[in-house]
């Protein structure tokens, strides 16, 4: 694997010899001073550029960061699934590389900068050929940090988790694997999620960031509750132990969370649920 050094004169020294390149800087977990370093991080880079058209013509010229082993083009992508997008704008080529080495590249015109580059708070600068790039602050994750809910969020969130789950009970007593464990994993499980990442952020006082999708729970979380929050996930087959156990840390994290910040739980929701589930477990044993 060709180390960072590698990696960035590469970067850069492409953009140094390229005149369509006006402009080089940088995002993602390589910015973030709170992230632990490692050989995987991926370099999220942006060029800068005085057109997109000729890079879009010759798609061979990402080559010259090394033997690819897959790319993936998001705004292509994007354009195969109906959405709307402005090549003429911006443009992105994630790469990754027989050396294990990857590159989330992305191209934008001078327009598109002036738009965007303020926006993220993990941002460092790394070429600036005719100055443009404006001043930001030192490179910090703030702009990552869970929110507080509100009442209104917070009350949502609980509904949403204890409501779905009548759902993933039917699917499971009519034995619809596909449907169970989708509305399981992507909407009830979606929703702790949520109450996790404010439970974390009470606990710090809202000023970290848990990752997206939440990788970074092992860090905040005490060991008893990500222990216990491992066992939330299974297969369809212990499907019915994993929804028992993201009542109970849910309920675990929401009552905290009410409690920190003055909201009222809603524990006569909890209830008739786990009653309601309690009683279709039964159902799916005996049918």
């Amino acid at each position: 694997m060709r180390s960072e050094d590698e990696m960035f004169g590469l970067i850069l020294g492409i953009a140094k010899e390229d005149e369509r390149i006006r402009a080089v800087y940088m995002n993602g977990s390589r910015t973030n001073p709170n992230v632990t370093r490692d050989n995987y991080q991926d370099y999220d880079i942006v060029y800068v550029v005085t057109e997109t058209a000729s890079f879009l013509e010759d798609r061979n010229w990402i080559e010259k960061f090394g033997e690819l082993a897959m790319v993936q083009e998001p705004d292509s992508n994007d354009l195969g699934f109906g959405m709307d997008v402005d090549y003429s704008r911006s443009y992105g080529w994630l790469m990754l590389f027989l050396d294990g080495n990857r590159i989330d590249l992305h191209i934008q015109i001078k327009e598109v900068t002036e738009e965007e580059y303020t926006l993220d708070t993990l941002t460092i600068p790394l070429l600036d050929k005719d100055n443009l790039l404006p001043a930001v602050p030192p490179s910090n994750d703030s702009g990552y940090w869970v929110k507080k809910p509100s009442k209104n969020w917070y009350d949502g969130c609980c509904n949403e988790f204890w409501w779905c789950l009548n759902n993933v009970a039917k699917a499971m007593v009519r034995d619809q694997m596909p449907y169970a464990m989708r509305m399981y994993h992507e909407t009830v499980h979606a929703e702790l999620d949520k109450m996790l990442e404010w439970y974390i952020g009470v606990q710090t006082g809202f000023k970290v960031s848990v990752g997206m999708w939440g990788k970074y729970f092992k860090k905040y979380l005490p060991g008893e509750l990500y222990e216990l929050y491992e066992l939330t996930y299974s297969d369809y087959h212990n499907l019915w132990e994993s929804v028992f156990h993201s009542c109970e840390l849910f309920h675990t994290a929401a009552v905290f969370v009410a409690d920190s910040l003055s909201y009222e739980y809603n524990q006569i929701d909890e209830e008739n649920m786990i009653r309601y589930l309690k009683k279709l477990r039964t159902d799916s044993l005996t049918s």
